[in-house]
């Protein structure tokens, strides 16, 4: 569930609003960051020629699979963890590099995208890879080095630091790595020595042993699925694909604006449709006025409900059972742009509706969308991404 702030409850008296949008050269003027987290996720639309070469369509489906899901897997609906599953099946019975542990694609740093039950997996799971501020790397090196190790490293930030739990490793067969965890530590950025990490694994005997087959391999190198002991699924990458490290970036609330700009220019079109379905906002350029109601009548909080035959709604659940709407019309003014006409307002109670007197025109800008993801300019020339609900 994506966070919503604190809402007060519906006024004692109808409001009257009217408000139109409003023009400005620069994307971002004086931006103002507002973050709904959500974790790090995918792509649909390949517009890179290196993106293109890099997954192919299976593969596309697993990382599209992944998107609006929170914590690594840890906060996914079932229909969600139905289909990452179904898209990681397909790929397992696909042909990836043949013996993945004898291949020098397998080597590197992988950043871990996706887990199944982490509740049962190691300490290093169960206590940070469901928090999507920090990000959760898989160092694998087997064949490189004399000194064969599977690494666990949960980075903190850039400022802070981050923990590091090191297992020495050895090949069993084409697919299967066996592992056994003999340290771990904190490296952090304002300490010069090393914190040991406070768990005793000579004193854990086989709880410290484990293996992990892969059991998919890209032909790129960039996408890994590996099953582990405890019947954990993982799914890792080396290269992200342009959506995921703007979704990534939005989780940790650092530099978006810079973000949205860079992945804008990667992207040429200049004819976007509003798509029809339900699109929660996850990040607006702007904070909230003092006013919920004048927020929510201008998109900044809550979904867009965008309807087959013109229609669209903007929907704040405001406390529990109650919830604002406001409903209005659409209709395409020119390339990408849209004129909004928002008039059928109320706060809504179970079967009860309260009215609220309030009109809102507003201009809306595509400036990208596909199946999963929006970036649009709003009311007051506020830049919003939004999701699209499954």
């Amino acid at each position: 569930m994506l966070l919503l702030p604190c809402l007060c409850p519906c006024p004692s008296s109808p409001i009257s609003i009217s408000s139109s949008s409003s023009q400005r050269n620069n994307l971002f003027k004086k931006p103002i960051c507002r973050t709904l987290r959500i974790s790090c996720l995918s792509s649909s639309t390949v517009t890179d020629q290196t993106q293109q070469s890099s997954f192919n369509d299976a593969e596309m489906k697993l990382i599209d699979a992944l998107i609006g899901i929170q914590g690594r897997g840890k906060s996914a609906s079932p229909r969600q963890l139905n289909d990452v599953e179904s898209a990681v099946k397909v790929l397992e019975g696909l042909e990836g590099i043949s013996n993945p542990t004898d291949s020098e694609l397998i080597e590197g740093r992988w950043r871990l995208m996706f887990t199944t039950r982490p509740g049962t997996a190691s300490p290093i799971q169960r206590t940070f890879t469901g928090v999507d501020v920090f990000t959760v790397f898989q160092d694998v090196y087997l064949k490189t080095t004399n000194d064969p190790r599977v690494s666990n490293i949960v980075k903190f930030s850039d400022i802070i630091g981050e923990l590091k739990v090191e297992a020495a490793a050895s090949i069993k067969d084409g697919k299967r790595v066996l592992f056994r965890f003999d340290r771990a530590a904190f490296a952090l950025k304002f300490l010069p020595f090393k914190v040991p990490y406070p768990v005793p694994f000579r004193l854990l005997g086989d709880e410290a042993k484990g293996w992990l087959d892969t059991t998919y391999l890209s032909p790129s190198g960039n996408l890994r699925i590996s099953r582990g002991n405890k019947g954990t699924t993982f799914v890792l990458q080396k290269e992200t694909v342009p959506r995921q490290k703007l979704l990534a970036t939005i989780s940790q609330d650092k530099g978006v604006a810079e973000a949205i700009d860079e992945f804008l220019a990667s992207n040429t079109d200049d004819d976007y449709e509003l798509l029809e379905g339900s699109w929660q906002m996850i990040w607006s350029s702007q904070m909230y006025t003092d006013s919920w109601l004048e927020n929510a009548a201008n998109g900044l909080m809550g979904r867009q409900i965008i309807e087959k035959d013109g229609r669209i709604k903007f929907e704040v659940n405001i406390i529990p059972a109650f919830r604002f709407s406001m409903k209005g019309k659409f209709l395409k003014s020119g390339s990408s742009t849209y004129e909004l006409k928002m008039d059928d307002a109320a706060i809504i109670g179970g079967p009860f509706g309260y009215p609220i007197e309030l009109t809102n025109n507003i201009e809306l800008q595509i400036l990208y969308t596909d199946e999963k993801m929006r970036i649009s300019r709003g009311f007051d020339n506020i830049i919003f991404v939004h999701i699209r609900e499954i």
